[in-house]
């Protein structure tokens, strides 16, 4: 018998429904585990993933917590890497058309996407599937079977359709078979719940009456909700910079949990932690400083990627750095001394771009003339854009709160 005989439904219940937007339907929900307990039968719980070439971040893994919390407690994760629903390019929440990848494309991306979302979920004890195994065997027929469980009017009055339609940007034929394949992929593995963020609940729902077409029990859809970027309003995107990657180092991590508003606190707590809500109640509780929260969160993150001893040192890290006090390592960048003048010295912003701290001499100028380049032990500020500074083997040179680095003369 699975794990999941041997918690209980309110058990269950408590860990599954916390941080999720809706449930559809839910006293069906209720009923499958239920009937999970009762057999020792585990749930088939399905999350799709498009290998779109994208970096893992905090975003991303909202959906895959949970279905890691249901691994935890004897359900079947289900993922299926759509290598062929990539190449038509999920609509969702789109204002215009995807650009279209390549067979080859998706194919590299998805060894990637799959050993990143191995840090989050178990890939020994989940089944992963890869829906070209069957899209790739239809014919046209098939393609048009499919078709006709979709009207040109219910597949319009989806919302992302809708606004595209009223805003006359095209919405082009091979979009609308997205949902459809996604929800071919429910029937292809069986699912009894799938996993997704709320702009997808029309895609499940769509998975629910081909199931019933193909006389399977429907699956649940279970929807959660968007991740707010470290802008505290936007979501959480690379585009936008205010993203929080999954791979980054833990001293990065943290400080860019620390760098997050106090409202969305309570979000991040919830969807991107275990902690218990009583115990997150008691942090966020009014006239407490937000910054001891803050802490915590960050802890509570960089463990679950990187373990409690380098979540210890990234917030001291972020501690000794906030008081002024240079990192305990510095990385080492090489000049070559052919790179200097005669006299051994290098202008100020030549020296910066050297180094990779900016990317042209009139950005370094900027960071020169608002203070925030100094060197040495001392921590010598220099304001002069002319000015020419001595460069030797172990300087160390500093620009603006987070860059530093220690000079090797090659």
């Amino acid at each position: 018998m699975s794990s999941s005989g041997r918690v209980s439904l309110d058990e269950q219940w408590e860990v599954l429904r916390r941080g999720v937007e809706a449930i559809v339907p839910e006293d069906e929900f209720r009923k499958k585990l239920e009937r999970s307990i009762a057999s020792g039968v585990p749930l088939r719980v399905k999350y799709g993933i498009d290998p779109t070439g994208i970096d893992v971040h905090l975003g991303h893994t909202v959906p895959l917590r949970k279905l890691r919390q249901f691994q935890d407690l004897g359900h079947t994760a289900v993922i299926i890497i759509g290598n062929y629903t990539a190449l038509v390019g999920d609509p969702s929440g789109r204002d215009e058309t995807r650009s279209s990848l390549t067979e080859e494309q998706v194919a590299v991306n998805a060894k990637d996407y799959l050993r990143q979302v191995g840090r989050i979920i178990d890939l020994d004890r989940a089944e992963v599937h890869h829906n070209g195994d069957w899209f790739s065997t239809w014919s046209f027929l098939d393609v048009l079977d499919l078709m006709r469980h979709m009207t040109l009017g219910q597949m319009s009055a989806r919302e992302d359709f809708a606004k595209r339609l009223k805003a006359e940007k095209p919405v082009y034929l091979h979009e609308c078979l997205y949902p459809l394949m996604q929800g071919w992929d429910s029937v292809e593995v069986k699912a009894d719940v799938e996993l997704g963020g709320t702009e997808q609940l029309f895609s499940l729902l769509v998975a629910r009456s081909l199931q019933q077409s193909e006389s399977q029990s429907p699956q649940v859809a279970l929807t959660m909700p968007i991740l707010v970027g470290t802008d505290g309003t936007r979501r959480m995107g690379k585009s936008l910079g205010n993203y929080i990657g999954v791979a980054e180092d833990p001293v990065t991590q943290f400080a860019k949990v620390m760098s997050i508003p106090d409202e969305p606190m309570r979000q991040y707590f919830t969807l991107l932690t275990d902690l218990p809500i009583a115990e997150v109640d008691a942090l966020l509780a009014p006239g407490l400083n937000p910054r001891d929260a803050k802490e915590a969160l960050g802890k509570a993150i960089v463990t679950q990627y990187s373990g409690s001893e380098l979540a210890d040192h990234a917030a001291s890290e972020f501690r000794r750095r906030s008081s002024g006090e240079d990192p305990t390592e510095i990385p080492d960048i090489t000049i070559p001394r052919d790179g200097l003048d005669p006299d051994g010295r290098l202008a100020v912003p030549h020296l910066i771009v050297a180094l990779g701290f900016e990317s042209s001499t009139s950005n370094a100028r900027r960071t020169i003339e608002g203070g925030g380049f100094n060197y040495g032990p001392d921590r010598v500020v220099t304001t002069d854009v002319k000015e020419r500074i001595e460069v030797v083997d172990g300087l160390l040179v500093r620009v603006g709160k987070k860059k530093i680095a220690r000079i090797k003369l090659g």
